[in-house]
């Protein structure tokens, strides 16, 4: 059975949504327009296919085996900076010179 509610409706009386999600879907509108819809997780299983949820980067980090005894030392990289010559006709104008 599906429910029909509108977005003032479920701001004002969440637990008679969450009730009714129980019954079956509940459609949520904003002026007469369906906006948003309310399962249990049960249907959203369901809908889902079973598949369970994406895992952040965090909670595949933590589930790496343990790293402890492996070395590892980067190479240096040598970077030899220097300043570059713009030259008299490649320089930037000075300011206040009126120059655009």
């Amino acid at each position: 059975m599906m429910h029909l509610i509108t977005s003032r409706e479920f701001a004002r009386d969440l637990k008679s949504a969450k009730l009714a999600a129980a019954e079956g879907p509940v459609l949520i509108t904003t002026r007469g327009k369906p906006e948003f819809a309310l399962l249990s997780y049960k249907d959203f299983e369901a809908l889902n296919g079973g598949a369970e949820p994406e895992k952040s980067l965090w909670q595949a980090m933590a589930q790496l085996p343990a790293t402890g005894g492996i070395e590892f030392e980067p190479p240096r990289l040598d970077l030899k900076l220097q300043i570059p010559d713009f030259g008299e006709e490649n320089a930037p104008p000075a300011a206040g010179d009126g120059k655009r």
